[in-house]
């Protein structure tokens, strides 16, 4: 039998995760997705992607390793309804030994639009300390080959971009 494990992962640029349907308890009073879904889905797609790299349930198993979200920042730019099929594209802008910086957006599956997009910090965990670590040498090399074919992909403009308001008058 061919062992396939040894083969490196093919990474697409982007990432496009499995398609997904928005569950009918998800939609809220006004009608559609509620905020805390779009996190759910986000959340989903990453973890498909991160399985590619080896950081899938068996992490936690095999290496008493994980992964968590550090910092997220989500812009909701079109509502989702509940008959409306999603995929995530994501790309990985960026990683060192201990941290990933994630770019996903949340799209209608079969118009393409953008509903939301999200870019995150995820950090790896040593289970035992519950504390950051740095990635195993072989999870370094597979983010070496995710990151450079996203590295092909140009830098969404909204990376990096911090929550800005005019002037905003408070209650003295």
């Amino acid at each position: 039998m061919f062992d396939t494990s040894k083969l490196p992962a093919l990474f697409f640029a982007p990432f496009v995760s499995s398609q997904m349907r928005i569950e009918p308890h998800w939609i809220d009073y006004n009608g559609h997705l509620n905020m805390a879904y779009y996190h759910v889905l986000f959340d989903n797609a990453l973890g498909e992607a991160l399985a590619l790299v080896g950081l899938g349930e068996d992490y936690i198993r095999e290496r008493g390793m994980s992964f968590f979200t550090g910092e997220v920042h989500v812009i909701y730019k079109r509502e989702l309804h509940l008959d409306d099929p999603v995929r995530v594209r994501l790309q990985l802008v960026g990683y060192d030994e201990k941290r990933l910086h994630i770019y996903e957006e949340l799209c209608h599956a079969t118009e393409g639009w953008v509903s939301a997009t999200c870019e995150l910090i995820s950090l790896n965990i040593d289970m035992a300390t519950r504390r950051v670590a740095p990635f195993p040498y072989d999870i370094i090399d597979n983010l070496a080959e995710m990151r450079s074919s996203h590295g092909y992909l140009p830098t969404p403009e909204i990376v990096g971009r911090a929550i800005r308001t005019p002037a905003l008058i408070s209650r003295q």
